[in-house]
Order: structure tokens, then C-alpha cells, then sequence
């Protein structure tokens, strides 16, 4: 199952690592940690992703 990309300005539904997606599905090698609840920042480049990578297990 794919996991949902999530855009910057959107609301974390799941605190852990996500990494950052390029403009066109590519991986950066760039991680956030992500807090639930918080808003993802901006991305370095337009039309970026956050996928979850690693989730926080507690």
C-alpha cells in the first residue's frame, strides 16, 4: 500500500520522520521530524511531498 504524500501547510496526522519528495516523485535524502498536530514547514523546492518514513513508536 502506498503511504499518502502530504503537501507543506498540512496538519501531521502521525508523529515520526518524513522524508522530503521532489517535484516529480524523486527521493532528496532530506528528513523533518514531524510532530502530530503541528504543520508541515515548507519545502525547499515547489510542489514537494512529505512521505512518513520512520513513525515515532510511542
Amino acid at each position: 500500500m502506498m503511504k499518502p504524500k502530504l503537501k507543506p501547510g498540512q496538519a501531521v496526522p502521525r508523529s515520526g520522520q518524513y522524508e522530503i519528495i521532489g517535484p516529480r516523485g524523486g527521493k532528496t535524502g532530506e528528513e523533518i521530524t514531524g510532530v502530530k498536530g503541528k504543520t508541515l514547514p515548507p519545502t525547499p523546492k515547489a510542489k514537494s511531498s512529505y512521505k512518513l518514513v520512520d513513525a515515532t513508536k510511542h
